[in-house]
């Protein structure tokens, strides 16, 4: 009898804590995209909770902290560690810093308190640092009018202080709000690019955040790729990065071996102007390292250019028998035949081009891709990356109602769903995505060769390739050809068509989606343009972290907002430097536009979580009728 009064009891009492829950406020969403390995940028943003920190700041201590101390206790939430140093140097008397540690202590406390005023006691101490949960619990949920608990109250923060405990406190308790400003981040593809940092932006969401996704991007699929076993996708990581001056990411961040390619590349080939390096920063490059990128771009792009012919003749299905573009040179000549018309070929470093086999690799140039890929198999850190993106990632996501992707879904001019035949199997709309995310679990979890990392080649260059989106990529052309008109890469209908609200519920519906969203990156929105489409239901949120996009959209990018009010567009100014951003306490938020605004606030009963806690309940109830 006892034991049965017992398990009712833990079941009635887990049935009020999951009421409890789900009438709870809906946490608040982020959607950033298109990082770029932009960390510092990417990292502010998370730091201030895209705005939302500032704000809950400001409605809290309006009228009793000015406006410039408002301000400095944002910043040390952000960057608790830096300037707590800046702060030191500043207070040097020891009375006066031991005013400013409680002064800090309090607002920390009452800001802490604020923020996890939606949350169970449960969430929240799993956000706080396992070193003071019990101290911070003791502080948060103090009752300061009584006077026992006052001196408790004050007896706790001389403590702190008095064991040298200060600082650690204070950062821990910024990590804290930090992560209750923000309940789940949603990475809309893109991570890696030019970026120095990709890796710094995996860490920091493995240490700092519990709940977030990523939707896998274009050029992710590059190093996801690479480490399944694509030697094309390598080569076009390389070649990127050697474009951009970032091999260090590969060799410093990766511990990727470079050495063999770059003395081959620099014995076959020699700098070109089509190849010189660019760089994002505006940091002068050496003359060596002008050189080195340089020779290492040729070598990559003609490897990468002799595998892409041997790929394209293996899968007439890719249907890119146009882009076998080394047999329709004239080597005589130094010319080219493209669609009926010549163009002569600048730059031209086809020496090692087999003009009888022109997709035929020389014997060392197999060497050389046989061990980068040996490389990069062999590099724990880039393992452990990739399969961190795999684990909590997707090509694309339905989450609350909304439907998450990077690129697009190819369809036609008239907004046809467009069909991809593999194996005499057609795959369009939902089913392409689902077809792709299981070519790409099975690549990297089983090794498996050929056939599927040759379809996450396509995902990178192919037409209806739902990470590119467009007819053609002329890397080619855009080396060789000084004919812009060839340089032209035409966007798939997708683009244009996502303006109309019949084509977004068209998509949604596809995914099994009523009355959401579609939230997309990928593609910059220029200046005058809006990220909103399709009467609200389409978002662009491109995030414009890469310095050279600020020129593209007039600013550094948006991110979209989604909590128990509503939604909000936040537009951010370009992001300078972290060192300056702490120096001269510059916020990178601009502008928040609510656009869509609930009519009551919503609950955690609304949401995905909501409905498997509403199963739980269901399941428990079942359960205890069983028990009576």
């Amino acid at each position: 009898m006892n034991d049965k009064l017992t398990t009712e009891n833990e079941l009635k009492t887990e049935l009020i804590n999951l009421s409890a829950i789900l009438g709870l406020p809906k946490g608040t969403e982020v959607f950033v995209s298109d990082i770029h390995g932009e960390y510092d940028e990417f990292a502010h943003i998370m730091r201030n909770g895209s705005g939302n920190t500032k704000q809950k700041i400001a409605e809290l201590f309006t009228g009793r902290l000015s406006s410039v101390s408002q301000k400095k206790l944002a910043f040390l939430i952000y960057y608790p560690s830096e300037i707590l140093k800046r702060t030191k140097k500043t207070i040097t008397n020891k009375d006066d810093l031991t005013q400013w540690y409680m002064d800090t202590f309090n607002n920390l406390i009452e800001m802490l308190r604020y923020t996890a005023n939606k949350y169970t006691r449960s969430k929240v101490r799993k956000t706080l640092d396992p070193e003071f949960v019990y101290v911070t619990e003791e502080l948060l949920y103090a009752d300061n009018n009584a006077e026992t608990k006052q001196l408790s109250y004050q007896n706790i923060l001389d403590g702190i202080i008095d064991l040298k405990m200060a600082d650690d406190f204070i950062i821990a308790t910024c990590h804290s709000i930090q992560r209750l400003v923000v309940d789940h981040v949603h990475v809309i593809g893109d991570i890696y690019d030019r970026g120095p940092h990709p890796d710094f932006v995996i860490e920091h969401l493995a240490r700092h955040w519990q709940s977030f996704d990523f939707q896998w991007g274009n050029h992710d699929i590059l190093w996801m790729g690479s480490l399944a076993g694509s030697k094309l996708c390598m080569l076009n990581l390389l070649r990127i990065c050697a474009r951009y001056d970032n091999l260090t990411i590969l060799q410093d961040a990766y511990g990727i071996d470079l050495q063999k390619m770059i003395d081959f590349s620099l014995k076959n080939y020699h700098s070109q102007t089509a190849f010189l390096p660019k760089s994002d920063t505006g940091k002068k490059i050496s003359a060596a390292q002008v050189e080195i990128d340089s020779c290492v771009q040729q070598a990559a792009a003609i490897m990468q250019f002799k595998l892409e012919g041997q790929t394209i003749k293996r899968h007439p299905e890719f249907d890119m028998d146009d882009r076998l573009l080394l047999e329709k040179i004239d080597f005589k000549h130094q010319t080219i035949k493209l669609k009926n018309h010549n163009y002569s070929l600048q730059d031209g470093c086809f020496q090692l081009v087999d003009q009888d086999n022109p997709y035929q690799l020389t014997a060392n140039e197999e060497k050389i891709i046989d061990y980068l890929m040996e490389q990069f198999s062999a590099s724990e850190k880039l393992q452990r990356h990739i399969n961190y993106l795999v684990d909590n990632g997707s090509m694309y996501l339905k989450y609350n109602g909304n439907l998450l992707l990077h690129g697009c879904v190819p369809v036609d001019s008239e907004g046809n769903l467009l069909s991809l035949e593999i194996h005499n199997h057609h795959y369009f709309g939902h089913a392409l995505f689902d077809y792709f995310d299981g070519i790409i679990r099975q690549a990297l979890k089983n090794q498996q060769p050929n056939q599927n990392v040759d379809m996450i080649w396509y995902l990178w260059t192919g037409k209806l390739s739902p990470l590119f989106g467009k007819d053609q990529m002329t890397t080619f052309e855009r080396y060789f050809i000084a004919d812009k008109q060839t340089h032209l890469e035409v966007l798939n209908p997708y683009y244009s068509l996502r303006q109309e609200e019949w084509f977004a519920d068209k998509l949604l519906q596809d995914f099994g989606l009523e009355n959401g969203h579609i939230i997309n990156g990928h593609t910059p929105v220029k200046v005058g343009e809006s990220p909103i489409m399709a009467n609200g239901k389409i978002f662009v949120i491109d995030g414009g972290m890469s310095k050279p996009y600020h020129k593209t959209t007039g600013i550094g990018g948006y991110t979209l907002l989604s909590n128990s009010y509503g939604l909000q567009l936040v537009t951010h100014e370009p992001f300078t430097t972290r060192d300056k951003a702490i120096k001269e306490m510059t916020d990178v938020v601009s502008t928040k536009r609510v656009i869509e605004q609930a009519v009551s606030r919503k609950r955690v009963a609304q949401t995905d979580v909501g409905e498997k806690l509403k199963q739980q309940r269901k399941e428990l109830l079942e359960q205890l009728a069983r028990i009576k």
